[in-house]
C-alpha cells in the first residue's frame, strides 16, 4: 500500500469490525540503517503516533484523508479492550506470482478469518476475534498481537478467505501451540523466557503495559523516554545506541524481565527488521543481545511498593530519584558493566546530555549575537540621523545668513534709487 490512493485502495473491503472503531493511524516508510521502517503517524497532527496513546488515533475517514498527501499508508491499533487479534505472516508470499509459501497456507486455512496481503506483498495479515494465549507471541516470521501494536491495513483481500472478522479462539490457540510454543521449546530462541521472579519484578509484571508506559512517560526523564519510544534517535550517533538507551529504560521499568523488554520494544517506533536478524555466532539476534546487555547494565529497577529506589551491586549503591515515579534519570546513575553494549549506552547517554547542553549554549549565543546586531543597527541609524540633522542645521544657518545679506543689499539699492530720483 505504498503511495496508497483511492484508486488502488478498496475501502469496502475493510471489515466493519475495524472500520467502525476510532483506532486508526497512518504510517510513513523511513530508512534507518539501510532498512525500511514503518513509522506510526498521527493523522491529525502529522507527528509521531503512539500505540498506547489514544490521543494520537482517529477515525478511518480522517486517516484516509491524511494518507492522500501526508503518509504512505494507514494502520489499525489493537487495544486490550477490543476482541481483535492480528496474526502477521512475513516472507511467505511470492510478490511476483502471488503464490503463498509455507507455512502460510496451513495457518490461513486454520484461522479462517479475514486475510489481506501485506504492504510489501511478501506476506499476509490475518485478523480475527479471540484472546492471545499466554507466553511468547512470536517465532521466526510469525507474530501475533492483541494490544499496543498496529497493523498496516491494505484491504488487499486474499481471495477465498472470509470477508469478515470471525471468532476463532480454538484455532488461534492451535496455531500458537504448533508454530510458536513448539518451535520455541526446541531451543531456537535464546532469550530467557522464564528468568527468576524477584519481588520487585513480580510487582512490575502485575502492571499492564499501558500503565507501565504511562508511568515511564511521567517520570523525571519521561520526555526522553517518550522521544525514544516514538522512534526519535536525536542526540545519538546511531540508532543502535538509541536502541540500547530505550532498552535500559525498559529494563528498569520491567524489573529486568527480558521477555517483557523485548515485547515492549517491539511496540516502539525504534523497531526495525534488524531486531530479529541473527548477528552472533551463538545464534542470538541483534534484539536478543541488546536486551541482554541492557539488563546487565541496569543495577536498579522500579519497585512499585517503595517510595525510594536504591539498589546495591558490586559494592556500589545507586539511588534513583526519591519518588517511585522518577525512574532512572540517566544511564550514568547505574552501575555500568564491562560489556560493550553497556559502555555504548553510557557513552550515548553522556553524549546526549553534552549535546543538549551545547545546543542550549549555542541557542543562547545566537540570541545574544542577534541582539548585538540589532543594537549595532540601531546605533548606526541614530548616527546617520544625527549627521542628517547636523547637515540640515548647517543648511538652514547658511540660508539665513544669505537672506540677511540679500535684504541688506536690497535696502542700500532702494536708498540709492531714491537719492537719484531726487
Amino acid at each position: 500500500m505504498n503511495n496508497q490512493n483511492e484508486d488502488k485502495f478498496d475501502i469496502e473491503a475493510i471489515p466493519d469490525e475495524l472500520a467502525e472503531r476510532p483506532q486508526w493511524i497512518c504510517w510513513r516508510a523511513e530508512d534507518r540503517d539501510g532498512k525500511t521502517t514503518k513509522v506510526p503517524v498521527d493523522p491529525t497532527t502529522g507527528s509521531f503516533a503512539s500505540t498506547t496513546d489514544d490521543r494520537t488515533w482517529t477515525t478511518l475517514e480522517q486517516a484516509l484523508e491524511y494518507v492522500v498527501t501526508g503518509a504512505d499508508g494507514i494502520g489499525f491499533v489493537f487495544t486490550a479492550t477490543d476482541p481483535l487479534v492480528g496474526v502477521d505472516l512475513d516472507d511467505c508470499r511470492d510478490p511476483e506470482t502471488g503464490k503463498p509459501l509455507e507455512p502460510a497456507p496451513s495457518i490461513i486455512d486454520q484461522l479462517d478469518s479475514f486475510t489481506e496481503v501485506s504492504p510489501s506483498g511478501t506476506g499476509y495479515h490475518v485478523l480475527l476475534e479471540g484472546e492471545l494465549p499466554d507466553g511468547r507471541n512470536r517465532h521466526g516470521t510469525l507474530e501475533m498481537y492483541d494490544h499496543a501494536r498496529f497493523f498496516t491495513v491494505t484491504a488487499d483481500h486474499v481471495r477465498g478467505t472470509p470477508m469478515s472478522i470471525n471468532e476463532r479462539q480454538e484455532a488461534l490457540e492451535a496455531v500458537h501451540e504448533e508454530f510458536i510454543v513448539s518451535e520455541v521449546s526446541d531451543g531456537a530462541d535464546t532469550v530467557e523466557a522464564n528468568p527468576p521472579v524477584t519481588e520487585s519484578r513480580q510487582q512490575s509484571l502485575a502492571l499492564e503495559d499501558e500503565e507501565l508506559l504511562e508511568k515511564a512517560r511521567y517520570a523525571s526523564n519521561g520526555e526522553k523516554f517518550d522521544r525514544l519510544w516514538r522512534g526519535s534517535t536525536a542526540g545519538y550517533d546511531s540508532q543502535s545506541e538509541a536502541d540500547m538507551a530505550l532498552c535500559c529504560l525498559l529494563a528498569f521499568w520491567t524489573g529486568g524481565d527480558a521477555a517483557r523488554v523485548d515485547q515492549l520494544f517491539r511496540q516502539s517506533g525504534l523497531l526495525r527488521d534488524k531486531w530479529d536478524e541473527v548477528h552472533y555466532s551463538d545464534g542470538s539476534t541483534y534484539g536478543e543481545k541488546t536486551v541482554e546487555r541492557a539488563i546487565a547494565s541496569t543495577e536498579d529497577v522500579y519497585d512499585p511498593s517503595s517510595g525510594n529506589e536504591t539498589s546495591t551491586g558490586g559494592g556500589q549503591t545507586t539511588a534513583a530519584q526519591g519518588n517511585s515515579q522518577d525512574g532512572p534519570t540517566s544511564t550514568t546513575e547505574r552501575t555500568v558493566s564491562g560489556t560493550d553494549g553497556a559502555r555504548a549506552a553510557y557513552l550515548a547517554e553522556k553524549n546526549q546530555l553534552l549535546s543538549e547542553r551545547v545546543s542550549a549554549l549555542e541557542a543562547t549565543l545566537e540570541q545574544k549575537n542577534a541582539r548585538l546586531e540589532e543594537l549595532e543597527d540601531e546605533n548606526t541609524a541614530l548616527r546617520e540621523s544625527l549627521e542628517n540633522c547636523a547637515e540640515q542645521f548647517e543648511d538652514c544657518d547658511q540660508s539665513s545668513n544669505f537672506k540677511e545679506a540679500t535684504d541688506d543689499r536690497d535696502t542700500i539699492w532702494k536708498r540709492m534709487k531714491k537719492t537719484i530720483s531726487r
